[in-house]
């Protein structure tokens, strides 16, 4: 992976906010008495287990839970939790392994919002990656990911995530390692495969528009062709780059064709 720059780490970022801003929250839906009702259950599974144990809320975006010993597993000080926000374990993730968890997250992401309620409550993100410890070495962790609870709408409301210390430390020069997990099923969707996951969730009218730009018709003609509005393709077309992740026509014809759906 090439080196990533300040700006590239910023791109990423708005990029995964952005697609957090995809999900409508009705805060008077939000029964946030299942969050007070999972703590209990959460201390104590990171006292008996020393899991770092947090709470991400994607309607408010932020933090809302923290086991007690979050830092203390790489052997930092609440002080040094409390004084660095909430982003302080962020800012230690090798770089290299930070924007690539970045990318994973975004692909993450896309893949939920096309995820029917039971996938998202069944799925579970493994990823193995570098941070740097309180003795400034680092250490290899390994994090689990997976939704807490959805809202009303099935809207990823709640993510839950379980940081360990990975019992691999051989390989400290080897970067990120990520797969999802229907730990119901056992089927794993590595990120090397996300493209193609990706490419089978276009629906039909998908398919049948990035088909006709192929072909080489203009947004008017396929207006035309198809009897639907050309604001209706536009907003296909964008769907078809945001899912395919690319950033144009030609790359989402490219990657289209390449595996095989047109």
């Amino acid at each position: 992976m090439k080196m990533m720059t300040k700006s590239n780490i910023s791109n990423l970022h708005e990029t995964y906010f952005q697609l957090l801003d995809w999900q409508t929250f009705v805060a008077d839906h939000l029964d946030y008495s299942i969050l007070e009702r999972h703590k209990p259950s959460l201390r104590k599974l990171a006292e008996i287990s020393n899991s770092a144990i947090s709470i991400f809320d994607m309607c408010k975006k932020t933090h809302v839970f923290h086991s007690s010993n979050l830092g203390t597993v790489l052997g930092y000080t609440p002080s040094d939790l409390s004084n660095g926000g909430d982003l302080f374990l962020d800012t230690k993730v090798h770089p290299d392994d930070y924007a690539i968890l970045l990318q994973n997250a975004i692909s993450l992401l896309k893949l939920f919002f096309n995820f029917s309620v039971d996938e998202k409550l069944n799925y579970k993100l493994v990823s193995e990656y570098r941070i740097l410890n309180a003795c400034n070495n680092y250490v290899r962790v390994v994090e689990q990911q997976q939704a807490l609870a959805l809202d009303t709408c099935g809207n990823l409301w709640l993510a839950l995530s379980i940081l360990d210390i990975s019992p691999n430390q051989k390989n400290i020069h080897e970067g990120v390692k990520s797969q999802l997990l229907n730990f119901k099923t056992g089927k794993i969707i590595s990120f090397a495969e996300s493209n193609e996951y990706l490419i089978n969730t276009l629906t039909k009218r998908e398919t049948e528009i990035i088909k006709l730009v192929k072909d080489g018709f203009l947004s008017k003609e396929i207006s035309d062709k198809l009897t639907i509005s050309l604001h209706t393709v536009n907003t296909h077309r964008q769907r078809i780059l945001e899912k395919l992740d690319v950033n144009n026509s030609i790359e989402a014809v490219v990657l289209a064709s390449k595996l095989g759906l047109i």
